[in-house]
C-alpha cells in the first residue's frame, strides 16, 4: 500500500478518476446533439410530427447528461491549478489558453442555446429553434476540438520551445496544429457519434424487443443506422491512422501497446500478438499468440518494414511507460469493439436490405434486437480504453519527452489528496446513481406521442404528415 503515501501516484489516480467519470457524459452529448439535428431538419424539411416527437424524446436525455457532465468536469479544472501546479505554470500560456478558449467558446455557445432548444419551441421561430440546436451541437463539439488539441499538444508539443523549464509560444497556431492535433480530433468526434448512435439504437432495440413503440423506435433505429454504415468503418480507417503517427512519433507508446520488448530492425517483418502476458520483470511476454507479418502490413501495408519498431528494452527503465499490460490490452479491447459494432452494423443493413426491419418484422429479430442492446455500452469502453492507451502510453511523461508525470505534480500532503479523493468518488457515485435512475425513469415512462406540435412552427398546414 505505498501508493497511499505517494503524491505523484494519488494524484494521477484522483485525475484519471474524474477523467473516465467525466467522459462519460459528453461523450453522450457531443453525439447525440448531431443526431437532434438531423431529427429537427427532418422534421422541418417532412412535417413529419413523428421527428418533432422524437426530437423531444431523446432531448430529455440530452439534457440530462449536459449537467452531469457539467458538474463532474468542475473538479478535472481545478486539478490542473491544485494536483499539477507545476506543470499548469509550465504550459500555462498556452494549455490553459486553449482550455480556456474551451470554456469560453465552446462550453458558454452550448449553454448559451441550450435554453432555446429545450425550451423556446413555442416561443421562438422555427428557423431560430433550429439554429439554436445546431450550434448547441456545434459548441459541444467544438469542445471536443479544443480539449483534443490541448491534449495532442502533451503527445507532440510544438509551436515554441521550453527555455528554463518554461514553455514560450512562438506559434500560436502551430502549437494548436501540433503532429497529432487532426487525426486525434477526427478519432474521438467519430467515437462520440458512434457511440451515441449505438446508444440511441440500443434504446430503440430495448423498445422493440418489448413490443412498446414499434413505429416510433423502428424509425429512430433506421435513422441512426444509415448514418452508423459509414461512421463505423471510418472510425476504424481514422484509428489505423492514428497508430501510423504513434509508430512516427511515440515509438515507446508503440512498445507498450505491442507488448514490444525486442527491437525489430528495418528491412524486416513484423508480427502482431493478439493476445500475450508481458512480464515487466522479465521484459519478455510469458506466451503471446502471434500473426507473422500483420505487424509490417498495419504499419506500412508492406511485409517489410522501413522504419524499425523499438522495443522498450531500447529505453533505460525511467524512460518508458510500465504499465504494459494495461496498455497492451486496452488497445486491442478499443480495436475488438469497434470491429464489433462496424460488423452490427453491417448485419443490420443486410437485414434491412432483405425487408427484416420492416415494421410488421422488426420485433421478430431477437437476436439482432439484442445485439444492438448488448452494443449500447460497447462504445464507452472503446472511448476510455482508448484514453488510456493515449495517456497511460505517453508516461513517464505529461509533456512527450519535456516534462516528466514527478515533476508535474504538486508537492501536497498525501492525506489531503487522499481525503478529496474519497470525496469525489463520493460524489461521483451520487452523480451515477442519479443518471441512472432519472435515465431510467425517461426510458421506462418512454416518449410522449400526444404531445402537441409547436404553435409557432413555420411549417404549414398542409405540409404536415400523420404517420401512425
Amino acid at each position: 500500500m505505498d501508493w497511499l503515501s505517494d503524491t505523484v501516484t494519488l494524484s494521477r489516480i484522483q485525475f484519471a478518476l474524474t477523467a473516465i467519470f467525466h467522459m462519460l457524459w459528453p461523450v453522450l452529448t457531443t453525439g447525440m446533439g448531431i443526431f437532434l439535428v438531423i431529427l429537427e431538419g427532418l422534421w422541418l424539411k417532412t412535417g413529419n410530427p413523428d421527428y418533432y416527437r422524437h426530437c423531444r424524446f431523446w432531448a430529455k436525455i440530452y439534457v440530462l447528461n449536459f449537467g452531469i457532465g457539467v458538474a463532474s468536469g468542475l473538479p478535472m479544472a481545478f486539478q490542473f491549478g491544485m494536483n499539477w501546479a507545476p506543470f499548469s505554470e509550465a504550459v500555462g500560456d498556452f494549455f490553459g489558453t486553449v482550455l480556456g478558449f474551451e470554456g469560453t467558446m465552446a462550453f458558454m455557445l452550448e449553454a448559451s442555446f441550450l435554453g432555446i432548444m429545450l425550451f423556446g419551441w413555442n416561443r421562438v421561430p422555427s428557423v431560430i429553434h433550429y439554429i439554436s440546436t445546431i450550434l448547441v451541437a456545434f459548441g459541444a463539439n467544438l469542445s471536443t476540438f479544443w480539449i483534443l488539441s490541448a491534449n495532442s499538444w502533451l503527445q507532440t508539443p510544438a509551436g515554441g520551445e521550453f527555455i528554463d523549464g518554461k514553455f514560450v509560444v512562438h506559434d500560436f497556431f502551430a502549437a494548436i496544429a501540433n503532429p497529432f492535433m487532426v487525426n486525434s480530433f477526427l478519432h474521438m468526434f467519430f467515437a462520440t457519434l458512434e457511440t451515441s448512435l449505438f446508444v440511441i439504437g440500443g434504446i430503440s432495440a430495448w423498445y422493440l424487443i418489448n413490443g412498446r413503440n414499434v413505429a416510433f423506435f423502428s424509425k429512430s433505429l433506421k435513422i441512426i443506422l444509415a448514418v452508423v454504415i459509414a461512421v463505423a468503418p471510418l472510425q476504424i480507417f481514422i484509428g489505423h491512422l492514428s497508430a501510423e503517427q504513434v509508430y512516427h512519433h511515440q515509438p515507446t507508446k508503440l512498445a507498450a501497446m505491442e507488448a514490444q520488448w525486442e527491437t525489430i530492425p528495418a528491412g524486416e517483418t513484423a508480427g502482431w500478438s493478439m493476445v500475450a502476458l508481458p512480464n515487466a520483470e522479465t521484459q519478455a511476454n510469458d506466451w503471446e499468440v502471434k500473426f507473422p507479418y500483420a505487424l509490417s502490413y498495419l504499419l506500412e501495408l508492406k511485409p517489410q518494414l522501413t522504419e524499425p519498431v523499438y522495443g522498450l528494452k531500447e529505453w533505460p527503465d525511467e524512460d518508458r511507460p510500465h504499465m504494459v499490460g494495461l496498455v497492451y490490452y486496452s488497445f486491442r479491447i478499443m480495436i475488438a469493439i469497434g470491429l464489433f459494432l462496424a460488423a452490427l452494423a453491417a448485419i443490420t443493413v443486410l437485414q434491412w436490405l432483405r425487408g427484416q426491419l420492416a415494421e410488421a418484422k422488426i420485433t421478430a429479430q431477437k437476436w439482432l434486437l439484442r445485439g444492438w442492446i448488448f452494443a449500447a455500452p460497447l462504445g464507452y469502453l472503446a472511448v476510455e480504453t482508448g484514453w488510456i492507451v493515449r495517456c497511460v502510453g505517453r508516461q513517464p511523461w505529461t509533456v512527450y519527452g519535456e516534462i516528466r508525470t514527478v515533476d508535474a505534480a504538486s508537492h501536497l500532503p498525501p492525506g489531503e489528496i487522499l481525503t478529496s479523493l474519497v470525496g469525489i468518488t463520493s460524489i461521483y457515485i451520487f452523480f451515477l446513481g442519479s443518471a441512472l435512475y432519472f435515465g431510467s425513469r425517461i426510458i421506462r415512462k418512454g416518449p410522449n406521442l400526444e404531445i402537441p406540435l409547436p404553435s409557432n412552427t413555420s411549417i404549414k398546414d398542409d405540409q404536415l404528415t400523420v404517420t401512425s
